[in-house]
């Protein structure tokens, strides 16, 4: 595997942790800025919108860009919005710093994810990819609790400067190991045609359901194991750390089978997945399952994930950029309603193991859409 790749996960190890670590500094940042932390807590509905909108539109904007120029502009200005977040006194120019920071990461994702698998042969994509999303999975067993171990420790504007600070290696690295080449000259309208193919929107849509049903538990694990699994507030930290562990194990492995059997791959992962998060739903209140079930849940999700990702790439080979951007659209779409429907049936009264049935029917919609992808193809 090529150094290149490597320091794009490394890139998207410092983004993944400014994506998810402001969990941990909502308190801190509601106290500074004198706002409720429900405001607070909008900086983080900001970054998955900006994300989720900022995707298609930066990968449209970059499409023509020479790649390593794109990579570099595009984490730069990540690097600007973390310093001026970490300075500035007042809600709302964090409030921007936020959305800047997110079109910033979804253009690097788009770009990234399009450079990682133009690296590589195309027997090691599918590896390729997942080296990148691997960054994700390091934020979240250590990224985001070192931000979180700062902001306790020294102030939440130290989580920002440590992020910031984090993305200077990347920096460098990116501007001496990336190619500076163009991706493949197809017109914007061209693009468009490519990406409209129903097998592709069927992957993407996939790709949504299944980002939302991982998320959905994932939000909630914390309440599900004190109020429902009887585990202490102790054990919280050590769940999250779990599912990222077997997120991580999941990425290693998924990467490297997903490359010889892609379609094996992602049935059988997608299959167990939905079980799991069935059984998971089923014996919430046993603490001698639910541990093992988080584990498992992490490394089957991340395991899977790249192949699916991999899949759009493959389907939009024409259209690498944009189609990369949509890949992060759906992934940041599913990482807002898997969450927004968990919390609907919270919110319904039906109690803190409702998030994990959610996980599981979003599971079948996901497999449901990918036997229609798979009829969609056999007609073809």
């Amino acid at each position: 595997m090529p150094l290149a790749v490597y320091v794009l996960g490394l890139a998207v190890f410092a983004q993944g942790t400014s994506e998810f670590m402001l969990s941990g500094l909502l308190p801190g940042i509601a106290a500074g800025l004198h706002v409720s932390v429900p405001a607070a807590g909008l900086l983080t509905s900001a970054f998955a919108i900006g994300m989720a909108v900022g995707a298609p539109a930066m990968s449209l904007l970059a499409r023509r860009w020479p790649r390593r120029r794109a990579l570099l502009a595009f984490l730069s200005a990540f690097v600007a919005a973390h310093v001026l977040g970490a300075v500035t006194t007042s809600y709302a120019v964090l409030l921007a710093t936020r959305v800047a920071a997110a079109l910033a990461n979804a253009g690097f994702w788009a770009v990234a994810l399009a450079a990682a698998v133009a690296l590589v042969p195309p027997d090691a994509r599918a590896r390729a990819t997942s080296v990148v999303v691997g960054g994700v999975t390091v934020a979240c067993v250590a990224g985001v609790p070192a931000g979180a171990l700062l902001g306790d420790r020294f102030g939440w504007r130290a989580a920002f400067w440590a992020v910031a600070l984090v993305s200077l290696p990347a920096l460098a690295a990116i501007a001496r190991t990336i190619p500076d080449d163009r991706s493949p000259a197809t017109s914007a309208a061209g693009e468009l045609r490519v990406l409209s193919s129903r097998p592709l929107l069927v992957t993407l849509a996939t790709n949504a359901l299944f980002q939302g049903a991982t998320f959905c538990t994932f939000t909630y694990l914390a309440p599900l194991a004190t109020h429902v699994t009887g585990l202490g507030a102790d054990w919280v930290p050590a769940l999250l750390a779990l599912f990222g562990l077997g997120s991580f194990a999941g990425v290693t492995i998924g990467g490297r089978v997903a490359d010889a059997h892609p379609g094996a791959l992602v049935a059988a992962g997608m299959t167990a997945l939905a079980a799991g998060w069935t059984v998971l739903a089923l014996t919430a209140g046993s603490p001698a399952a639910v541990v093992p079930l988080v584990f498992v849940q992490g490394m089957l999700a991340f395991g899977t994930g790249p192949a699916l990702i991999a899949r759009v790439l493959h389907l939009a080979a024409d259209a690498p950029t944009l189609a990369g951007g949509l890949t992060t659209a759906a992934f940041n779409v599913g990482a807002t309603i898997g969450p927004w429907l968990g919390g609907l049936a919270i919110g319904g009264g039906l109690g803190y193991r409702a998030p994990v049935w959610v996980s599981a029917l979003l599971m079948a919609g996901a497999l449901c859409l990918s036997q229609v992808r798979t009829s969609v193809l056999a007609r073809a």
